[in-house]
């Protein structure tokens, strides 16, 4: 029997997002964020859902531009350092020693070292409490080669994406191979 555990911000898997803007002045800037994923496959978008008092927010609205980089499990440290600090006291870049790349899609920067990134417009806001969620439609991703699968996107092996357990704030990486989607569920409904 299931127990009732309450209204709680929790979902499994929660994926670990580093989003780059420009502040007002052009500095370049990155968070970490947890609330996010991709909400629409036509046009192709991502959502981020961020609190007000965040450099990042202010910096969404003046440009209506961000991007979305993909850490590797490597980089989990310099990954949790950006999202202890504020970009309004620090320069996250110089301090993590990560290099900002400027788009030249949208007016925002991506992270270098992280394996593969999505260059966002922003096309919607929407107020859900202490958060409010910016959806950005995708209008590149950008992949290192040694990332990419033999259909040409990104291999989650290879990137190594880790997660976020909000439950426990702990980073975990990706779990095994399982099988391939749209195959195993031959296998139920022919059983019938």
């Amino acid at each position: 029997m299931k127990k009732s555990i309450g209204a709680r911000a929790l979902v499994y898997p929660t994926p670990i997002f580093v989003g780059g803007t420009y502040d007002k002045s052009g500095k370049p800037n990155m968070m970490t964020a947890a609330w996010g994923g991709i909400c629409c496959s036509s046009p192709p978008c991502v959502a981020v859902s961020i609190r007000k008092p965040r450099h990042t927010y202010e910096n969404m609205k003046i440009h209506e531009a961000f991007t979305v980089s993909i850490p590797s499990e490597k980089y989990v440290r310099e990954v949790d350092y950006v999202g202890m600090v504020s970009g309004k006291n620090r320069d996250k870049f110089r301090v993590t020693g990560l290099t900002p790349v400027k788009s030249d899609v949208v007016n925002a920067p991506y992270v270098k070292e992280f394996p593969f990134v999505l260059e966002c417009k922003l096309r919607h806001t929407m107020e859900l409490g202490i958060h409010t969620q910016f959806v950005g439609e995708i209008l590149d991703m950008k992949a290192e080669e040694d990332v990419l699968g033999a259909n040409g996107i990104p291999d989650i092996e290879k990137v190594k994406p880790f997660l976020y357990a909000p439950e426990c704030n702990a980073y975990y990486g990706i779990g095994k191979y399982l099988g391939k989607a749209f195959s195993l569920g031959k296998e139920v409904r022919e059983s019938y």
